[in-house]
């Protein structure tokens, strides 16, 4: 499986962005699929996740409520909308595929590269 993430950019606070990952390969709609970011400086951490089939989701606390986790298997892509978003949402954000709804980095088995977010104040 190969992700390709997409759809960052700069917006001001309180504005909306929705992040994509393409993904390729047939079996892609058997993994859960999460979003992780980094900002600069700090360590990758955890932002969402969602199983093979959308039905179940996890998010952080700190982005719970103003961020949706949702997927398309029919166009393999796995889609992360942002809203009321802040300066400290400002990071690199990863998509990522593994086998089951997970937080950790390790549980992950394939990476897309990062796509650039940064909230102006």
């Amino acid at each position: 499986v190969q992700l390709q993430a997409y759809g960052g950019g700069l917006v001001q606070a309180g504005g909306s962005l929705r992040l994509s990952c393409a993904a390729s390969g047939r079996t892609f709609s058997s993994y859960a699929s999460g979003w992780f970011r980094q900002a600069p400086g700090k360590e990758r951490e955890f932002v969402a996740t969602i199983t093979w089939s959308g039905g179940n989701t996890y998010y952080a606390n700190s982005v719970k409520g103003r961020f949706t986790i949702s997927r398309d298997n029919a166009k393999n892509t796995v889609y992360l909308q942002m809203n009321s978003l802040k300066p400290e949402d400002t990071a690199v954000y990863y998509c990522a595929a593994g086998p089951r709804l997970a937080t950790l980095q390790y549980e992950y088995d394939y990476w897309g590269q990062g796509t650039q977010v940064t909230v102006s104040s």
